[in-house]
């Protein structure tokens, strides 16, 4: 079958090379940015209306670069079931969750609630993917980086946890729903379908899946027309943290794993406290340096190399 994993692709999820980790970067990078531009846009636009025009417009900027690239979309009913699966575990649950529980508890909160996501990965991914199963040192990794994301988000908005308990719930909910589009997204590598089709294809099918939700339940076109400030955030949250994100976030399962993918989330916090300290002058603190610290702690373990690393060297020590 085209795209098969074989050995050579097993032993690449082991361990990343520095151009997957530059992806995942990047990827934060674009993903930390969308808290932001959510906590704009839902100042005037209900969370229904927000994901459609998030999915809708990064379909449609989607589907233009596919065609200047010189690529279809397949038309076989599988590789749509498999479209509207992913659209669904990856955009539409997930996104209406997050976005609508941002209406009721803080963004930080909501990121740090977010950050569950791979604790969840580890989970799913090692009870339903063969070659990545749940270890020791994933699961230690995992929960040593989460630790590092609420350092460094910082302590005070953990302040809310329990008040808002649906709300709460909503962005657990979310975090689940993304570990299991991980597990889920491995089989378009097996299908054939590049990573650039298979971004395409998610946002379409989550466009129509969320269409008739947001028509029927917030009828978009009674709602005031929003400022400009807010139309650009959707812009943004559609073109950059969707269009782009998506592009980048399935070369990486092609490439290094679902658990390795859901990684970007500790690394979110990372990149907008350092984005915010070179861009915005803003002051490092120490627990920034120490959430930073246990966030690359925990992606060591859960990479493995640095581990292995050093009982090679320990056991070449040992001999005599």
């Amino acid at each position: 079958m085209a795209g098969a994993i074989g050995p050579q692709e097993v032993k690449q999820l082991k361990g990343m090379s520095a151009g997957v980790w530059a992806l995942v970067l990047t990827l934060s990078v674009v993903w930390g940015g969308s808290f932001f531009f959510v906590e704009i846009a839902v100042t005037e636009l209900p969370p229904l209306t927000i994901v459609l025009l998030r999915v809708g417009l990064a379909a449609i900027t989607l589907h233009l670069v596919l065609r200047l690239a010189g690529q279809g979309l397949p038309s076989t009913p599988a590789v749509w079931g498999a479209f509207f699966g992913m659209g669904l575990l990856n955009n539409a649950i997930p996104f209406s969750l997050l976005v609508w529980g941002q209406t009721h508890i803080a963004s930080g909160l909501a990121a740090i609630l977010n950050a569950t996501t791979p604790l969840f990965g580890v989970i799913v991914a090692g009870a339903l993917l063969a070659d990545e199963r749940a270890t020791w040192s994933k699961v230690a990794g995992v929960v040593v980086g989460f630790a590092g994301a609420v350092v460094m988000i910082g302590f005070g908005a953990l302040e809310g946890l329990g008040s808002d308990l649906v709300a709460q719930l909503a962005c657990l909910g979310a975090a689940l729903s993304y570990a299991f589009a991980g597990a889920f997204g491995r089989r378009f590598r097996r299908l054939g379908i590049t990573p650039l089709q298979t971004a395409t294809g998610q946002v379409t099918a989550s466009s129509l899946l969320l269409l008739p939700m947001a028509l029927v339940f917030e009828q978009p076109w009674t709602l005031p027309l929003p400022s400009l400030e807010t139309g650009l955030a959707v812009i943004a949250l559609a073109v950059l943290a969707t269009a782009f994100a998506y592009i980048l976030y399935f070369r990486i399962l092609a490439v290094a794993g679902a658990t390795n993918l859901l990684l970007v989330t500790f690394l979110v916090p990372v990149t907008a406290i350092l984005l915010g300290s070179l861009v915005l002058g803003e002051r490092l603190s120490t627990e920034h340096f120490a959430g930073m610290m246990l966030i690359a702690l925990g992606l060591a373990a859960i990479d493995g190399r640095p581990l292995r690393w050093i009982a090679e060297r320990r056991g070449r020590a040992d001999r005599p």
